[in-house]
């Protein structure tokens, strides 16, 4: 599964329901190069996207070419016809990372700091627990997602969920976070126990940005809120928050949610831009002739295909483009940022209504106004022939045939799942099959893609190889509880 595992054929059908179109899986077009046909697109895409339920607002930034657009839909406050503009500033979340980044990046190119240094030589007072196994926590770990550290100091949610209403968990924890010092996070991190040595194993920490907020203060000696406004606000001319009020910002049911103005997460995910300004960022963020810039987006954990540089994750597309992005959400706001340094593109989705599928809807968006902008790339749309031709039968063959024509040609674990969601999510699940079989024949070592075939199996009725798949995909992955809990309804033993 592209995310977490069901044991049950209503289950999956719940899922690929919710799942967002992906724009570049759809049939080859033309290419709509024109800025008008461009802009129809967008005016559809976004249209789209706020006649969904639940939606509020959406502000969307578009760098094509050196040309910056702006395209704005729905309301700042529901009940009200309030349209958002450019300058119109939201939450933007954990993109708001990206900037930390870029700090440390400059404080490296200016041989203030190593990447490789232990997080303890910034910080003032004894840290022994920030070492595991006599390996520390370097900057670096901070930065690329690795650290070990939890999501959140202090992690109050399980305590919230179990006495409050889900509308209620958001102010109980902004209210508790007014109170909450530097001191305090400080004293917090002192209690951390790592459980494995750093820069093993990614995973999202506001605590991990946060830190590095703390460090760089005390590396430039000055507050981190004047270090964004000096290093980045000011040349970029960004303008972000001011002193009015930001568009009101929603859950899913429709409740307003309190404002994310948490100074113990500022360099974690409490940043406030405006399309506006977030396009002049991402057009500073394409000029990779700037030496933090091109060290920001180096990877630093994983494989070229599917790394993290410098907090921003870094991919590449269906035909070896290097795609650099991020997302964000707060407790009513939800963004995506994107970058594809070889084309010179870049977009930004900003939306004022946050749920578990908000960010994923955003990014699935920008995909399908990048192929709006440059059209089907040759090596998919080639495949995508040969698929067909194929009606999907042996589609390693197909792949192999098709590379041979198009090396740049790249099925990333990822990008295939998702191209099988679709699929059965349109009525097509034994041509789904044949791609998630394809994803095995590609990636027999992930257990992901025995989770997904083992589901497909079991939607078109075939049992037997659903269990087979399911006892391999725990097999490679033991705490896979979506196959624990399948092989347990269906009475079989996991071994």
């Amino acid at each position: 599964m592209t995310t977490t595992s069901f044991s049950a054929i209503t289950c999956l059908l719940a899922f690929l329901m919710q799942l967002p179109a992906v724009g570049q899986l759809r049939p080859s077009t033309a290419a709509a190069t024109t800025p008008a046909q461009l802009a129809a697109a967008v005016q559809r895409i976004g249209n789209a996207f706020i006649q969904q339920p639940s939606r509020v607002g959406l502000s969307v930034g578009i760098i094509k070419n050196g040309q910056t657009q702006f395209y704005n839909f729905g309301t700042t406050e529901k009940g009200k016809s309030l349209t958002p503009t450019k300058n119109t500033v939201y939450e933007i979340g954990s993109i708001s990372k990206t900037f930390g980044s870029l700090l440390l990046a400059k404080a490296v190119v200016e041989k203030r700091v190593k990447l490789t240094d232990d997080v303890r030589q910034y910080l003032s007072g004894n840290y022994p627990n920030l070492v595991f196994e006599g390996k520390p926590i370097q900057l670096l770990h901070l930065a690329n997602t690795t650290s070990g550290l939890p999501d959140n100091l202090p992690d109050r949610s399980a305590a919230y969920q179990r006495r409050a209403k889900p509308d209620s968990i958001p102010f109980l924890m902004a209210e508790s976070m007014k109170s909450y010092t530097k001191e305090n996070f400080l004293a917090d991190l002192r209690q951390v126990k790592l459980e494995a040595a750093p820069g093993l194993t990614a995973r999202h920490s506001n605590a991990a940005a946060q830190l590095l907020g703390y460090v760089l203060e005390n590396v430039y000696k000055r507050p981190y809120p004047e270090l964004v406004a000096e290093y980045i606000n000011k040349p970029l001319q960004l303008k972000g928050a001011t002193d009015g009020p930001l568009p009101v910002g929603y859950n899913e049911r429709g409740t307003p949610m309190p404002d994310f103005r948490v100074a113990t997460m500022y360099a974690s995910g409490g940043l406030q831009y405006s399309a506006a300004d977030m396009t002049r960022y991402l057009q500073y963020q394409l000029n990779e002739a700037d030496a933090a810039v091109a060290l920001s987006h180096r990877p630093a954990f994983g494989q070229p295909e599917d790394a993290v540089g410098l907090n921003w994750v870094l991919s590449k597309t269906v035909d070896s483009k290097r795609l650099v992005d991020h997302t964000g959400g707060t407790f009513g706001f939800a963004s995506y940022c994107a970058l594809y340094p070889e084309l010179k593109f870049g977009i930004v989705l900003l939306s004022n209504e946050s749920d578990p599928g908000t960010q994923s809807s955003l990014r699935a968006m920008a995909e399908e106004v990048l192929e709006a902008a440059y059209g089907t790339s040759p090596a998919l749309a080639a495949l995508q022939a040969e698929l067909l031709r194929r009606n999907y039968a042996l589609a390693p063959e197909a792949v192999a045939k098709v590379k041979k024509q198009h090396p740049e040609l790249l099925l990333t674990e990822e990008y295939v799942n998702i191209w099988g969601y679709e699929l059965a999510r349109g009525g097509k699940p034994k041509q789904a099959l044949e791609i998630f079989k394809l994803n095995v024949s590609m990636y027999p070592k992930a257990w992901n893609v025995y989770d997904s075939l083992g589901e497909t199996y079991e939607l078109l009725g075939d049992r037997t190889l659903a269990i087979k798949n399911y006892k391999q995909s725990l097999a490679l992955n033991p705490n896979n509880t979506g196959a624990v809990d399948y092989l347990k309804k269906v009475g079989s033993p996991a071994k």
